[in-house]
Protein backbone atom coordinates (compact mmCIF):
# COMPACT_ATOMS: atom_id res chain seq x y z
CA UNK A 1 0.00 0.00 0.00
CA UNK A 2 1.89 3.34 -1.41
CA UNK A 3 2.20 5.41 1.51
CA UNK A 4 1.56 3.19 4.12
CA UNK A 5 3.70 4.71 6.57
CA UNK A 6 1.60 7.87 6.64
CA UNK A 7 -2.21 6.14 7.04
CA UNK A 8 -4.78 8.60 8.90
CA UNK A 9 -7.11 6.64 10.25
CA UNK A 10 -10.37 8.35 10.19
CA UNK A 11 -14.14 7.45 12.47
CA UNK A 12 -16.85 9.20 12.08
CA UNK A 13 -17.44 12.81 13.59
CA UNK A 14 -18.06 12.78 17.29
CA UNK A 15 -16.93 9.16 17.68
CA UNK A 16 -18.51 6.76 19.78
CA UNK A 17 -17.32 3.86 21.80
CA UNK A 18 -17.34 1.30 18.66
CA UNK A 19 -15.87 3.89 16.71
CA UNK A 20 -13.03 4.93 18.81
CA UNK A 21 -12.34 1.44 19.56
CA UNK A 22 -12.43 -0.09 16.06
CA UNK A 23 -10.18 2.76 15.23
CA UNK A 24 -7.53 1.48 17.57
CA UNK A 25 -7.51 -1.81 17.06
CA UNK A 26 -7.00 -1.16 13.59
CA UNK A 27 -3.64 0.91 14.13
CA UNK A 28 -3.19 -2.04 16.91
CA UNK A 29 -3.41 -4.94 14.15
CA UNK A 30 -1.10 -2.73 11.54
CA UNK A 31 1.42 -2.19 13.99
CA UNK A 32 1.72 -5.46 15.04
CA UNK A 33 1.30 -7.08 11.77
CA UNK A 34 2.46 -4.60 9.20
CA UNK A 35 5.14 -2.49 11.36
CA UNK A 36 2.86 0.45 10.01
CA UNK A 37 2.42 3.63 12.11
CA UNK A 38 -0.82 5.21 11.89
CA UNK A 39 -2.59 8.22 13.22
CA UNK A 40 -5.82 8.40 14.69
CA UNK A 41 -8.11 11.89 13.88
CA UNK A 42 -11.42 12.91 14.31
CA UNK A 43 -13.75 15.54 13.83
CA UNK A 44 -16.02 17.24 16.39
CA UNK A 45 -16.11 16.22 19.89
CA UNK A 46 -15.91 13.79 22.42
CA UNK A 47 -18.74 14.56 24.29
CA UNK A 48 -20.61 12.13 26.05
CA UNK A 49 -19.27 11.87 29.61
CA UNK A 50 -18.63 8.09 28.95
CA UNK A 51 -17.02 8.49 25.72
CA UNK A 52 -14.61 10.70 26.99
CA UNK A 53 -14.09 8.58 30.09
CA UNK A 54 -13.17 5.98 27.75
CA UNK A 55 -10.38 8.13 25.97
CA UNK A 56 -9.28 9.17 29.31
CA UNK A 57 -8.86 5.48 30.10
CA UNK A 58 -7.17 4.62 26.94
CA UNK A 59 -4.78 7.13 26.78
CA UNK A 60 -6.09 9.62 24.50
CA UNK A 61 -5.34 8.06 21.07
CA UNK A 62 -7.27 10.07 19.74
CA UNK A 63 -6.23 13.90 18.38
CA UNK A 64 -8.79 16.55 17.03
CA UNK A 65 -8.13 16.55 13.04
CA UNK A 66 -5.91 19.57 11.31
CA UNK A 67 -6.05 20.55 7.80
CA UNK A 68 -2.11 19.05 8.08
CA UNK A 69 -3.40 15.40 8.78
CA UNK A 70 -5.42 15.54 5.95
CA UNK A 71 -3.02 16.85 3.64
CA UNK A 72 -0.07 14.66 4.86
CA UNK A 73 -1.68 11.50 4.67
CA UNK A 74 -0.68 9.05 1.60
CA UNK A 75 -3.66 7.05 2.74
CA UNK A 76 -6.91 7.32 4.71
CA UNK A 77 -8.65 4.92 6.62
CA UNK A 78 -12.34 5.05 6.97
CA UNK A 79 -13.56 3.29 10.53
CA UNK A 80 -17.48 3.25 11.30
CA UNK A 81 -18.15 5.03 8.52
CA UNK A 82 -18.22 4.93 5.35
CA UNK A 83 -17.43 7.86 2.09
CA UNK A 84 -20.49 9.89 1.20
CA UNK A 85 -21.97 9.18 4.94
CA UNK A 86 -21.89 13.26 5.85
CA UNK A 87 -20.67 12.16 8.85
CA UNK A 88 -16.39 12.11 8.46
CA UNK A 89 -14.08 13.99 7.70
CA UNK A 90 -12.96 12.78 4.36
CA UNK A 91 -13.02 15.04 1.52
CA UNK A 92 -15.10 15.11 -1.45
CA UNK A 93 -12.07 14.55 -3.59
CA UNK A 94 -10.19 12.17 -1.59
CA UNK A 95 -10.61 8.21 -1.96
CA UNK A 96 -9.93 5.98 1.15
CA UNK A 97 -7.78 3.15 0.77
CA UNK A 98 -9.52 1.18 3.45
CA UNK A 99 -13.05 1.36 4.61
CA UNK A 100 -14.73 -1.11 7.69
CA UNK A 101 -17.97 -0.85 8.29
CA UNK A 102 -21.16 -2.12 9.95
CA UNK A 103 -23.79 0.65 8.31
CA UNK A 104 -25.38 -0.01 5.28
CA UNK A 105 -23.28 -0.19 2.13
CA UNK A 106 -23.19 3.30 0.68
CA UNK A 107 -22.00 3.42 -3.23
CA UNK A 108 -19.41 5.52 -2.33
CA UNK A 109 -17.50 2.57 -1.00
CA UNK A 110 -17.37 1.32 -4.51
CA UNK A 111 -14.30 3.00 -5.36
CA UNK A 112 -12.31 2.46 -2.13
CA UNK A 113 -9.59 -0.06 -2.53
CA UNK A 114 -10.20 -2.49 0.21
CA UNK A 115 -13.95 -1.99 1.72
CA UNK A 116 -15.59 -4.73 4.43
CA UNK A 117 -19.01 -3.58 4.76
CA UNK A 118 -21.18 -5.88 6.48
CA UNK A 119 -24.01 -4.06 7.73
CA UNK A 120 -25.93 -7.33 9.30
CA UNK A 121 -23.43 -7.02 12.13
CA UNK A 122 -23.80 -5.06 15.41
CA UNK A 123 -20.79 -3.34 15.85
CA UNK A 124 -17.72 -2.52 13.82
CA UNK A 125 -15.58 -3.63 16.97
CA UNK A 126 -16.67 -7.06 16.14
CA UNK A 127 -15.35 -7.05 12.71
CA UNK A 128 -11.57 -5.70 14.33
CA UNK A 129 -11.97 -8.34 16.69
CA UNK A 130 -12.12 -11.19 14.00
CA UNK A 131 -9.78 -9.47 12.32
CA UNK A 132 -7.11 -9.62 15.87
CA UNK A 133 -8.29 -13.12 15.96
CA UNK A 134 -7.46 -14.11 12.07
CA UNK A 135 -3.64 -12.46 12.75
CA UNK A 136 -3.68 -14.73 16.25
CA UNK A 137 -2.94 -11.13 17.93
CA UNK A 138 -4.62 -11.11 21.33
CA UNK A 139 -5.75 -7.85 22.31
CA UNK A 140 -4.23 -6.20 25.69
CA UNK A 141 -6.95 -5.63 28.34
CA UNK A 142 -7.34 -1.49 27.21
CA UNK A 143 -7.70 -2.42 23.94
CA UNK A 144 -10.25 -5.42 24.62
CA UNK A 145 -12.15 -3.39 27.26
CA UNK A 146 -12.57 -0.84 24.22
CA UNK A 147 -14.17 -3.17 21.96
CA UNK A 148 -16.05 -5.02 24.44
CA UNK A 149 -17.64 -1.47 25.52
CA UNK A 150 -18.18 -0.81 21.86
CA UNK A 151 -20.37 -3.89 20.90
CA UNK A 152 -22.15 -3.51 24.04
CA UNK A 153 -23.25 0.07 23.58
CA UNK A 154 -23.76 -0.94 19.69
CA UNK A 155 -26.36 -3.84 20.45
CA UNK A 156 -27.11 -2.53 23.76
CA UNK A 157 -25.71 -5.59 25.85
CA UNK A 158 -26.39 -7.82 22.69
CA UNK A 159 -30.25 -6.76 22.87
CA UNK A 160 -30.69 -4.71 19.70
CA UNK A 161 -29.21 -6.02 16.14
CA UNK A 162 -26.57 -8.39 17.22
CA UNK A 163 -25.30 -10.94 15.47
CA UNK A 164 -23.72 -14.50 15.83
CA UNK A 165 -20.39 -12.90 15.43
CA UNK A 166 -21.29 -9.70 17.97
CA UNK A 167 -21.77 -12.99 20.33
CA UNK A 168 -18.97 -14.53 19.82
CA UNK A 169 -16.96 -11.73 19.90
CA UNK A 170 -18.73 -10.10 23.37
CA UNK A 171 -18.21 -13.51 24.90
CA UNK A 172 -14.55 -14.00 23.74
CA UNK A 173 -13.94 -10.97 24.75
CA UNK A 174 -15.28 -10.54 28.33
CA UNK A 175 -12.63 -12.54 30.36
CA UNK A 176 -9.96 -10.23 29.29
CA UNK A 177 -11.19 -7.00 29.94
CA UNK A 178 -10.59 -4.55 32.71
CA UNK A 179 -13.67 -4.55 35.18
CA UNK A 180 -12.97 -1.88 37.55
CA UNK A 181 -12.33 0.46 34.62
CA UNK A 182 -15.60 -0.87 32.27
CA UNK A 183 -17.64 0.00 35.72
CA UNK A 184 -15.86 3.70 36.03
CA UNK A 185 -16.55 4.28 32.65
CA UNK A 186 -19.96 3.71 32.70
CA UNK A 187 -20.77 5.59 35.46
CA UNK A 188 -18.77 8.38 34.16
CA UNK A 189 -19.89 11.82 36.50
CA UNK A 190 -21.97 14.21 34.63
CA UNK A 191 -21.95 18.15 35.37
CA UNK A 192 -25.02 20.10 36.69
CA UNK A 193 -25.44 21.62 33.33
CA UNK A 194 -25.96 17.78 31.84
CA UNK A 195 -29.34 17.30 34.44
CA UNK A 196 -30.48 21.10 33.87
CA UNK A 197 -30.54 20.52 29.80
CA UNK A 198 -31.93 16.97 30.53
CA UNK A 199 -34.99 18.56 32.19
CA UNK A 200 -35.55 21.02 29.74
CA UNK A 201 -35.41 18.70 26.89
CA UNK A 202 -38.35 16.08 29.31
CA UNK A 203 -40.48 19.18 29.74
CA UNK A 204 -40.29 19.30 25.43
CA UNK A 205 -40.96 15.56 24.88
CA UNK A 206 -44.53 15.03 23.13
CA UNK A 207 -45.99 11.44 23.18
CA UNK A 208 -47.92 10.55 19.97
CA UNK A 209 -49.42 7.03 20.91
CA UNK A 210 -45.95 5.45 20.52
CA UNK A 211 -44.07 8.25 18.61
CA UNK A 212 -42.33 9.81 21.14
CA UNK A 213 -40.54 13.28 19.77
CA UNK A 214 -38.21 15.73 21.57
CA UNK A 215 -37.08 18.61 20.67
CA UNK A 216 -33.90 19.77 22.66
CA UNK A 217 -33.39 23.44 21.21
CA UNK A 218 -29.59 24.40 21.26
CA UNK A 219 -27.26 21.39 22.37
CA UNK A 220 -23.67 22.27 23.82
CA UNK A 221 -22.42 18.64 21.97
CA UNK A 222 -24.01 16.88 19.48
CA UNK A 223 -24.19 13.53 20.65
CA UNK A 224 -27.20 14.84 23.38
CA UNK A 225 -30.03 14.11 20.77
CA UNK A 226 -28.51 10.77 20.52
CA UNK A 227 -28.09 9.88 24.06
CA UNK A 228 -31.67 11.66 25.10
CA UNK A 229 -33.41 9.13 22.36
CA UNK A 230 -31.51 6.21 24.03
CA UNK A 231 -33.73 7.37 27.20
CA UNK A 232 -36.62 7.99 25.93
CA UNK A 233 -37.01 4.63 24.15
CA UNK A 234 -36.75 3.45 27.92
CA UNK A 235 -40.40 4.93 28.13
CA UNK A 236 -42.94 2.26 28.65
CA UNK A 237 -45.05 1.63 25.56
CA UNK A 238 -42.74 3.47 22.98
CA UNK A 239 -42.07 1.85 19.47
CA UNK A 240 -40.67 5.06 18.04
CA UNK A 241 -38.28 8.06 19.37
CA UNK A 242 -37.32 11.22 17.28
CA UNK A 243 -35.19 13.81 19.09
CA UNK A 244 -33.73 16.88 17.48
CA UNK A 245 -31.38 19.44 18.27
CA UNK A 246 -29.47 22.46 17.05
CA UNK A 247 -25.95 22.49 17.28
CA UNK A 248 -23.03 25.04 15.20
CA UNK A 249 -25.40 25.61 12.79
CA UNK A 250 -26.75 21.78 12.09
CA UNK A 251 -30.51 20.65 13.01
CA UNK A 252 -29.03 17.38 14.28
CA UNK A 253 -31.47 14.18 14.28
CA UNK A 254 -31.41 11.42 16.26
CA UNK A 255 -34.17 8.04 15.22
CA UNK A 256 -34.58 4.90 17.34
CA UNK A 257 -36.95 2.36 17.69
CA UNK A 258 -38.48 -0.79 19.01
CA UNK A 259 -40.04 -2.21 15.52
CA UNK A 260 -39.41 -5.86 14.64
CA UNK A 261 -38.41 -5.05 11.62
CA UNK A 262 -36.34 -2.23 12.32
CA UNK A 263 -36.43 0.72 9.50
CA UNK A 264 -34.91 3.27 11.50
CA UNK A 265 -32.43 4.14 8.66
CA UNK A 266 -35.30 4.54 6.82
CA UNK A 267 -37.22 7.09 8.20
CA UNK A 268 -34.24 9.04 9.62
CA UNK A 269 -33.73 9.35 5.67
CA UNK A 270 -37.40 10.32 4.69
CA UNK A 271 -37.09 12.73 7.22
CA UNK A 272 -34.36 14.59 6.23
CA UNK A 273 -34.96 14.00 2.51
CA UNK A 274 -32.42 15.61 -0.06
CA UNK A 275 -31.78 18.65 2.45
CA UNK A 276 -29.21 16.95 4.18
CA UNK A 277 -27.46 13.68 5.06
CA UNK A 278 -28.78 10.53 7.00
CA UNK A 279 -28.53 6.79 7.74
CA UNK A 280 -28.43 4.11 10.04
CA UNK A 281 -29.13 0.95 11.27
CA UNK A 282 -32.64 -0.99 11.24
CA UNK A 283 -32.95 -0.15 15.09
CA UNK A 284 -31.08 3.08 15.75
CA UNK A 285 -30.25 6.10 13.22
CA UNK A 286 -29.58 9.95 12.41
CA UNK A 287 -29.08 12.56 10.46
CA UNK A 288 -28.16 16.38 10.12
CA UNK A 289 -29.26 19.14 8.06
CA UNK A 290 -27.70 22.82 7.92
CA UNK A 291 -29.80 25.40 9.09
CA UNK A 292 -28.53 28.22 6.71
CA UNK A 293 -30.99 30.64 7.32
CA UNK A 294 -34.22 29.20 8.64
CA UNK A 295 -34.89 28.97 12.48
CA UNK A 296 -33.75 25.62 14.33
CA UNK A 297 -37.70 25.64 16.04
CA UNK A 298 -39.44 25.92 12.51
CA UNK A 299 -37.05 23.00 10.88
CA UNK A 300 -37.89 20.94 13.61
CA UNK A 301 -41.61 21.15 13.42
CA UNK A 302 -41.24 20.24 9.69
CA UNK A 303 -39.14 17.28 10.26
CA UNK A 304 -41.45 16.43 13.18
CA UNK A 305 -44.49 16.50 10.97
CA UNK A 306 -42.65 14.15 8.16
CA UNK A 307 -41.85 11.63 10.73
CA UNK A 308 -45.65 11.73 12.01
CA UNK A 309 -46.76 11.16 8.38
CA UNK A 310 -44.35 8.19 7.55
CA UNK A 311 -45.41 6.83 10.97
CA UNK A 312 -49.05 7.33 9.74
CA UNK A 313 -49.86 8.72 13.20
CA UNK A 314 -53.78 9.85 12.90
CA UNK A 315 -53.67 13.15 12.44
CA UNK A 316 -56.17 13.53 15.24
CA UNK A 317 -53.35 12.44 17.41
CA UNK A 318 -52.39 15.41 19.53
CA UNK A 319 -49.05 15.15 21.46
CA UNK A 320 -49.28 15.05 25.03
CA UNK A 321 -46.83 16.84 27.36
CA UNK A 322 -44.39 13.47 28.65
CA UNK A 323 -44.07 16.18 32.04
Amino acid sequence: MDGANRLLILPHNDPDPDAIASAIALRHLLAERLSIESHIAYKGIIGRAENRALVRYLGYPLQRLTGSDLRQAATVALVDTQPGAGNNALPPTYTAAIVIDHHPWRQATAAVHFADVRSDVGATSTILMEYLQAADIEPPPALATALFYGIKTDTMGLGRGASQADVAAYFYLQPQIDIGALVEIERAQVSADYFQKLDAALHETRVYDSVVISYMGLMHRPDMAAEMADLLMRLEGTRWVICLGAYKGELILAVRTRNPRGGAGNLAQEIVGDQGTAGGHGTMAGGQIALKSQEPEQMARQLSQRALEYLKVMPDIAGKPLL
